[in-house]
């Protein structure tokens, strides 16, 4: 097939976003598809042998300045039209997506919708609520363009019919269980994420340092996980718009803040530390968690969003209420870092759990969604 991929989010800025694109795309390069990529920011000129073709955009500042807004130009229909593709995926279509799904109904391509973040509760979360009612009629509206919309967990297929989408379909999850394991784990990078204290009690957090994954409310559960476990520490991984202003408010000899990692330092991460706290209500899957389960890491997760279709309750993780007390919170994080063979079962079963998800397999799924958008 030829797939015309257009994406809000791409390299070299990493989330789960694009991570589930750059996995796709390694899959359809493997299977012979060709793929041509719209993208903005400063994406790199290709991936995966696929052509990178650059929408010009600008910050989303000040509220984001990590997400880049597309500007609708005219040389972007004409390098779709050059590229005469069977199908088009609209990778989040809110602002630059929206433009070309719209642009590929217009030259009659027919359009594959996903949805991975859910831009309404961000508006709130961001603090910019008088959005909402636009943002909600932008996924409304352009989500009404596709011949399949995309969810990627359960919980999200009710939660996007409430917006008024129809059509809608699972794209089943996936994690790699190679490049995260367990044998990751080592003492050096606990030594890194305690600030050299190896042997203490690891809680760990890792993703974007943002108003809408809910990070500065690690710091009151940490504190009362600290009057059970008072060695206790926490590392904070990744960066984002509130990094600055989180570092200075969580100023603690015991939490330590390591700033953006990849490769085989993120992977050592995941797998050195001995619970991950994710307290992020507006997930729409929750990639950290399967990415932590994968690690052999049990995850302490909100019940809401789309983590709940990710931690199965007391089998692999436990699910708390957000609006339950740091109290409740603290007592999951505590019982697991007290106990060491209910932790390593949890661990066990949470490694079990990722190996179940493949991306070939997810992949897969995906090209049948294609192939049935274009017949």
């Amino acid at each position: 097939m030829r797939i015309a991929l257009f994406t809000e989010v791409f390299l070299p800025k990493i989330d789960g976003v694009v991570t589930r694109i750059i996995r796709t795309l390694d899959e359809l390069a493997a299977a012979g598809h060709e793929v041509l990529i719209f993208a903005t920011g400063a994406p790199p000129r290709e991936y995966a042998g696929f052509e990178v073709v650059r929408i010009p955009s600008f910050p989303f500042w000040p509220v984001y300045p990590e997400i880049q807004v597309g500007v609708p130009v005219a040389r972007i229909p004409r390098r779709l039209a050059e590229f005469n593709p069977d199908v088009v995926h609209a990778v989040n279509p809110m602002w630059t997506a929206g433009f070309g799904s719209l642009v590929s109904r217009l030259q009659g391509v027919p359009v594959v919708a996903s949805f991975h973040t859910d831009v309404p509760e961000y508006t709130v979360k961001l603090g910019i609520p008088w959005v909402r009612p636009a943002s909600e009629w932008g996924v409304r509206t352009f989500h009404s363009l596709a011949a399949t919309n995309l969810v990627t967990s359960g919980p999200m297929r009710e939660k996007v019919a409430s917006y008024g989408i129809k059509n809608i379909e699972l794209w089943p999850k996936a994690v790699d269980t190679v490049g995260f394991h367990p044998s990751h784990a080592s003492r050096e990078s606990r030594a890194l994420l305690s600030d050299d204290h190896p042997d203490a009690p690891l809680v760990i957090y890792i993703g974007r340092m943002s108003a809408e994954k809910d990070v500065g409310r690690t710091l009151g559960i940490m504190e009362r996980v600290r009057e059970t476990v008072p060695g206790a520490r926490l590392a904070l991984v990744g960066e984002g718009p509130q990094y600055k202003e989180l570092s200075a408010t969580m100023d603690r000899d015991w939490i330590t803040f390591t700033g953006y990692l990849s490769g085989s330092e993120l992977a050592a991460a995941f797998a050195s530390a001995d619970v991950f706290l994710f307290p992020s209500t507006t997930e729409t899957l929750g990639f950290v968690a399967l990415e932590s389960f994968a690690s052999g890491v049990p995850v302490v997760g909100a019940d809401a969003g789309g983590v709940p279709f990710v931690i199965d309750d007391g089998v692999t993780g436990f699910l708390v209420n957000p609006e339950s007390s740091d109290a409740e919170w603290a007592g999951r994080v505590a019982h697991l870092l007290e106990n060491k063979a209910d932790r390593d079962a949890m661990a066990g079963r949470a490694r079990k759990e990722a190996q179940r998800w493949s991306w070939s397999a997810s992949t897969s799924r995906l090209a049948e969604v294609y192939r049935e958008a274009i017949g």
